[in-house]
């Protein structure tokens, strides 16, 4: 009684029987979907909190950082080192309310100085920060034997 594909003289099975095999790949799918733990994608947001209306609007000073094509920071217009800006940093650091800080590289400022900023502005703590001229970016061509 036993179950052959082929013939009875020793041949090899034409067909496999894969019922059983089937079985067993969807208890395992079944087993691993019940074992995976519940993906949760959360994203940190800080949102505004509702605060009473205020009768007086106090605007903070914004101050302008700029790194020019001769590498040289500009602050408000003047220019300064970089220990002087880490200088002024902290000092603006302490005022209340903070003044916000607009920085903008000129998109042929060498790396090294921008980023060499960006530290300095880093270490100084400075919390209200943004970037201004992003727009250059997208059109800069580089200049030819560059």
């Amino acid at each position: 009684m036993a179950m052959s594909g082929g013939s009875d003289d020793g041949e090899p099975m034409m067909e496999m029987n894969t019922t059983p095999l089937i079985d067993v790949m969807l208890v395992l799918l079944i087993m691993f979907i019940i074992t995976i733990p519940v993906q949760t994608h959360a994203v940190k947001i800080d949102l505004p909190q509702d605060s009473p209306p205020q009768d007086v609007v106090v605007e903070p000073v914004k101050n302008k950082l700029i790194v020019d094509t001769n590498d040289t920071i500009s602050w408000n217009g003047t220019p300064v080192s970089q220990a002087q800006l880490a200088g002024i940093l902290a000092q603006t650091r302490n005022m209340d309310p903070e003044p916000e800080l607009q920085f903008q590289p000129d998109a042929r400022a060498r790396y090294q100085i921008v980023d060499e900023v960006l530290v300095v502005i880093k270490r100084s703590g400075v919390s209200k920060l943004g970037f201004v001229g992003n727009e250059q970016y997208g059109t800069f061509q580089k200049a030819p034997g560059s």
